[in-house]
């Protein structure tokens, strides 16, 4: 009896999964957790200066606070100033992903605007994964196969922002 295809890919070992769904879970959970940090930011600034200053100052805040969560929680990984410069990619693609998302659903899909951007925000959320995955996990094709969490060269490991 023949074997699989040669271009059929096993499946990722159920560890595996495991951890990436663990990973997926602790980058919502940050996510739940900027979003208040954000808003609560913007309510104790509003009453000291004019509104989109508060949401810059908020937004600005929240951002920093997610790289360090996102960095150490998350994703288990050690903070650079390299990492923290291009940090704020993730927010640029979340905006950009939400702002087409919200027109094409309300303008094309005819989809309410007070329901759409909660709608695009969540379609959002793997473009921002991916992109926030691909900025603060180190992808070095010189780390031995065996590297792994808890090994001598496994860079997921938190230290000082370096």
């Amino acid at each position: 009896m023949p074997g699989p295809p040669a271009s059929t890919v096993p499946a990722p070992p159920a560890s595996a999964r495991r951890a990436r769904l663990a990973e997926i879970f602790r980058f919502a959970l940050v996510g739940g957790v900027n979003t208040g940090t954000f808003f609560g930011c913007y309510l104790l600034l509003h009453p000291w200066m004019p509104y989109f200053a508060a949401y810059s100052l908020a937004f600005l805040l929240s951002m920093i606070g997610s790289f360090f969560l996102n960095t150490y929680f998350t994703y288990r990984t050690r903070p650079t100033w390299k990492k923290f410069a291009l940090f704020p990619l993730t927010n640029v693609t979340n905006y950009l992903v939400q702002s087409v998302g919200l027109y094409a659903l309300v303008t094309w899909a005819g989809t309410d605007d007070r329901i759409a951007p909660l709608v695009a925000a969540v379609v959002a959320i793997p473009f921002t994964y991916l992109i926030s995955q691909r900025i603060l996990v180190p992808r070095s094709t010189d780390r031995p196969a065996a590297a792994g969490p808890g090994s001598e060269t496994d860079e997921r490991q938190p230290s000082r922002l370096a």
